[in-house]
C-alpha cells in the first residue's frame, strides 16, 4: 500500500474516531442535560408532595383559622364575613323576582319565576351585556346608570300575564362579586375594585345606594333585598335544589367558599340572633395560609411578583389563574439549566401566564398514543416543535404534579369545613347527608382534577363518613342564587303571590 493511501486511512480511522468521539460526548451531554431535567421534576414533586398526614394538618390549619376568623375582625387570614344571609331557600318561594350579576367585563340580568314547591322555577331568562371599557375606569354614576338602563330595558320584556300589581315593587338579588364591607342583607360599602375596574368615587360608598339611586334616576322601581357574592349565589342555588346543602365552594379562575354556620358560634357577631339560628359565612378561603402548604421556589417567585404578595397563597397553589403558571415557570427552569427544549430558551415560554389552566388541563387528560395534543399545545402557544415522545411524557407528568397539589389541597380545605360543622364524624346511628355544591370552571372542566379531588376527600374522611358526604355541581348557581336570595328576604314574605 502506497503512502498516500496509508496517509488517507489513518486520516480516514481518526476522523470516524473523532465524529464517534462526539457523539458519546453529545450523548453523554444529552443524557447529563436529561438528568439534570428529570432531577428538577423529581425535587419539584418532592416539594409539591401531599401525604394524607399533611392533607389533615392543613385541614385542621383550615378549622382553626376559621375559629379565629369568627372570633374577632383581623384575627385570622381568612376574613369569615358576616353576609347577613340567615334565610336561605326552602323550595316554597313563590313569584317574579330579578337578579343582577355584576363580576367583571360582562354583567347579566336575569328573570325567574317561582312556583313553589310544586312548579319549582317555572321559567327562567336572562340577559348578558358587556361594559363599555371607558366605563370601568369612569364614575360611579356613569357605571351604574348603564347597568339600571339595561335592567330597565329587561324589564320592558316581561311577558303578558306577570305584570305585577301597581302596590307591588320588583325585588332584585344583587351578585357583585368584588370586595364589600357588608353592613347589612342589602347593604355593603366597596372595599376596593379589581379586574381591571378603577371607579374612584364608588369606593367607599353602599353600593345597594348607588345601584338604586340610579334606578330611581330612570324611574325604574325596584329594590335590592339581597346583596351577595357568587359563592353565597352558588350555596343558595344548591340549597334550593337540596336542603342537605351546607356549603358551597367556587374552584374557577379564582377560589372562594361558603358555608351555613350557627349564629350562636359567632363570637365577634354583636347583632341580635336570627330567628332561623343560622348565618351563612363567606369565608374568603383564598387568603388561607399555612406552615403546613407545600410551597415550592416557583410558587414564591410566583407570589413575589404578583400584584398582591403575600396574599391570597391557597388561592394561589389551587386556583385555575395560577396552575398553567406554575407549569410553565418549571418548564422555563428545564430550558435554562437543562436545556431541556434545545440550546436557547424559546421566547414564549419567558411571557408570564402564557399557559393558561385550560392547556395544561387538555395536555394532561391527552390519551393520545404519541400525545399529540401535547405537541400540538406545544407548538401554538409556545411555539416550540419536535418535541420527542419522551419529553412529552415529562411535560404530563409534571402537569400531573401541579394538578394533584392543587385538587388535594381543595380536599384538605373542604374537609376542614366539614370538621368545623360537625360533619366530619358519625355521629351514633345518624346518616345525615351533607351536601357541598361547587362551581367554576376548574371544576367543571378539568377532569382530572375534579376526580382527584374527589377521591382525596374519600381518602380524608373514610369510606363510611364519605358515603353521607356528597359532591355536587351547582352549575350558574350564583346567577339564580341572587334571585332566589331575593325571594327568601322578600319584604313581602307571607303574601302568597301566584
Amino acid at each position: 500500500m502506497g503512502k498516500v493511501a496509508v496517509g488517507a486511512a489513518v486520516g480516514c480511522a481518526v476522523a470516524v474516531c473523532a465524529a464517534a468521539a462526539l457523539v458519546v460526548h453529545h450523548r453523554m451531554k444529552s443524557s447529563g442535560k436529561w438528568a439534570q431535567a428529570q432531577s428538577i421534576l423529581k425535587d419539584f414533586e418532592e416539594k409539591c408532595g401531599t401525604p394524607i398526614s399533611k392533607l389533615k394538618q392543613v385541614a385542621d390549619a383550615m378549622t382553626v383559622e376559621m375559629h379565629a376568623g369568627l372570633a374577632s375582625e383581623g384575627g385570622s387570614k381568612l376574613k369569615m364575613i358576616i353576609s347577613y344571609v340567615d334565610n336561605l331557600p326552602t323550595g316554597d318561594e313563590k313569584g317574579l323576582f330579578y337578579a343582577l350579576d355584576l363580576g367583571g367585563t360582562n354583567f347579566r340580568v336575569l328573570r325567574v319565576h317561582l312556583g313553589g314547591k310544586e312548579h319549582r322555577v317555572v321559567k327562567q331568562e336572562f340577559e348578558e351585556v358587556s361594559i363599555p371599557p371607558h366605563l370601568m375606569t369612569g364614575s360611579s354614576d356613569a357605571l351604574f346608570d348603564y347597568i339600571a338602563e339595561a335592567l330597565a330595558k329587561f324589564v320592558a320584556t316581561e311577558s303578558e300575564g306577570l305584570h305585577f300589581s301597581p302596590d307591588r315593587q320588583r325585588e332584585l338579588g344583587f351578585t357583585f362579586s368584588f370586595p364589600v364591607r357588608q353592613t347589612s342583607i342589602s347593604s355593603g360599602t366597596l372595599i376596593k375594585w379589581t379586574k381591571g375596574f378603577l371607579i374612584e368615587d364608588a369606593v367607599g360608598q353602599d353600593v345597594v345606594g348607588e345601584l338604586t339611586k340610579a334606578m330611581e334616576r330612570i324611574g325604574l322601581d325596584m329594590r335590592v333585598t339581597a346583596l351577595v357574592n357568587d359563592t353565597i349565589g352558588t350555596l343558595a342555588g344548591g340549597r334550593y335544589n337540596n336542603p342537605d346543602v351546607v356549603a358551597a365552594v367556587i374552584l374557577g379562575t379564582g377560589t372562594n367558599a361558603a358555608y351555613v354556620e350557627r349564629a350562636h358560634a359567632i363570637p365577634k357577631w354583636h347583632g341580635l340572633l336570627p330567628k332561623s339560628g343560622d348565618m351563612v359565612i363567606n369565608m374568603e378561603w383564598g387568603n388561607f395560609r399555612s406552615s403546613h402548604l407545600p410551597i415550592s421556589e416557583y410558587d414564591q417567585a410566583l407570589d413575589t411578583e404578583s400584584l398582591n404578595p403575600g396574599e391570597q397563597i391557597f388561592e394561589k397553589l389551587i386556583s385555575g389563574m395560577y396552575l398553567g403558571e406554575v407549569v410553565r415557570r418549571v418548564l422555563y427552569k428545564m430550558a435554562d439549566e437543562a436545556a431541556f427544549f434545545g440550546d436557547t430558551i424559546p421566547e414564549k415560554l419567558k411571557i408570564p401566564f402564557i399557559l393558561r389552566t385550560p392547556h395544561m388541563s387538555a395536555m394532561h387528560q391527552d390519551t393520545t398514543l404519541d400525545l399529540k395534543i401535547v405537541a400540538t399545545k406545544l407548538k401554538d402557544i409556545l411555539e416550540i416543535s419536535n418535541t420527542s415522545l419522551k419529553m412529552r411524557k415529562v411535560i404530563v407528568e409534571l402537569c400531573d404534579i401541579v394538578a394533584t397539589r392543587g385538587a388535594r389541597l381543595s380536599a384538605a380545605g373542604i374537609a376542614g369545613i366539614l370538621k368545623k360543622i360537625g360533619r366530619d364524624t358519625l355521629k351514633d346511628g345518624e346518616k345525615q347527608k351533607s351536601v357541598v355544591s361547587l362551581d367554576g370552571g376548574l371544576y367543571e372542566h378539568y377532569t382530572k382534577f375534579r376526580t382527584c379531588m374527589e377521591n382525596t376527600l374519600t381518602e380524608l374522611l373514610g369510606e363510611e363518613v364519605s358515603e353521607n358526604i356528597i359532591i355536587e355541581h351547582s352549575n350558574d348557581g350564583s346567577g339564580i342564587g341572587a334571585a332566589l336570595l331575593a325571594a327568601s328576604h322578600s319584604q313581602y314574605i307571607g303574601i302568597d303571590e301566584s
